[in-house]
């Protein structure tokens, strides 16, 4: 029981959390990211066919992580603690 005991004081000792970007940035933050996804994924449907596609792969890769974080951005600031 003394392992208990010692993790509940350390529990109680520690300092509570706190994020490293203010939670009243989160839409700011997810309204640039999205409209940056957006402007991305109009950007790559104008992009010409080519026989290797990187510069396609570039443009899609950036415009998916950026929407990632766009959309747990915009969960976060609405609420939805993801």
């Amino acid at each position: 029981m003394s392992d208990y005991a010692s993790v509940q004081a350390l529990h109680l000792s520690s300092p509570p959390f706190s994020p490293t970007i203010p939670t009243a940035l989160l839409p700011y933050l997810a309204f640039i990211l999205l409209g940056a996804t957006f402007g991305l994924a109009f950007y790559f449907s104008t992009l010409p066919k080519e026989k290797i596609p990187a510069r396609e792969l570039a443009v899609a890769s950036t415009a998916s992580v950026l929407g990632g974080f766009g959309v747990v951005a915009m969960f976060c600031a609405v609420g939805v603690y993801v």
